[in-house]
């Protein structure tokens, strides 16, 4: 089974998806994930959703929040980011935007007039790296290869750094079983207590709530959506007295059941 992910090869989401199948093709975007799943093209996909110092992959919630896919596993991972280049003498410093943030602080003390690049992936950081030596990337250790100097290991700004990953699959494929679900709510309303509404009706039935994050909805100025990850499975009575409570509130919207799933952490 073919996996589709960031790319190219290296990145930290391809680490993850081998977790899931060795067969892995790769997007250079989150939304060409998403996309290639939804399409039917491929029957998986992972993504990061959730990094421990950056906070949520925007992109991430706004493609699945447009998308009929769904979420069967959540991955996690722990983030090991190095500095790699050819020499200690380069002026840029490439990587993804993420990484660039996680590693904020050290490349403020060691490195404070280089020019910080965003690129696609961190792997296409390190790739321009091998191709310009006044570049350096940013990514895991391994990915020096035999080509590039690791100039300093575990950059990130927090020993903690982990990234959530989430594998999506067709819609047909949701599943009700799991130890957390995830469900993106639009209220199409706005009006005082909306929100806690929505908390109460998992706080009344003694439910988690792992996440919850607004995002633009697009539609108009201050208008959202809200994603919420809820410790529970669709299978269980408390979360579905919860949902339908969710529904009757969203009632001039929409509720999306991505799925209920279970964590794995891989270790790399």
């Amino acid at each position: 089974m073919q996996v589709v992910t960031l790319g190219p090869e290296g990145t930290y989401s391809h680490r993850a998806a081998r977790a899931v199948d060795e067969d892995v093709v790769f997007r250079e975007s989150v939304s060409g994930i998403v996309d290639a799943v939804d399409s039917g093209e491929y029957e998986r996909g992972v993504v990061p959703i959730e990094n421990s110092i950056e906070g949520s992959v925007t992109e991430t919630l706004d493609a699945i929040a447009n998308a009929d896919i769904a979420v069967i596993q959540e991955i996690v991972t722990p983030i090991r980011h190095a500095l790699l280049a050819q020499s200690p003498n380069f002026d840029t410093v490439a990587s993804h935007s993420q990484a660039l943030a996680q590693c904020r602080s050290y490349l403020e003390r060691e490195y404070p007039d280089a020019e910080l690049e965003p690129v696609t992936s961190t792997a296409r950081g390190v790739e321009y790296a091998r191709e310009d030596a006044t570049v350096a990337g940013i990514g895991h250790p391994d990915n020096a290869g035999e080509d590039l100097t690791v100039i300093a290991e575990d950059i990130q700004d927090r020993s903690s750094n982990a990234t959530r990953f989430l594998v999506i699959a067709p819609v047909e494929e949701r599943a009700d079983g799991g130890g957390k679900s995830t469900i993106v709510v639009y209220p199409n309303a706005n009006y005082p207590g909306l929100l806690l509404e929505l908390l109460e009706a998992f706080a009344d039935r003694d439910i988690n709530l792992s996440r919850i994050e607004s995002r633009p909805s697009g539609n108009r100025l201050g208008d959202y959506l809200f994603h919420i990850d809820f410790d529970a499975g669709f299978y269980e009575d408390r979360a579905q007295e919860a949902l339908e409570d969710v529904e009757e509130i969203a009632e001039n919207g929409w509720v999306k059941r991505l799925g209920s799933y279970d964590k794995r952490h891989v270790l790399y």
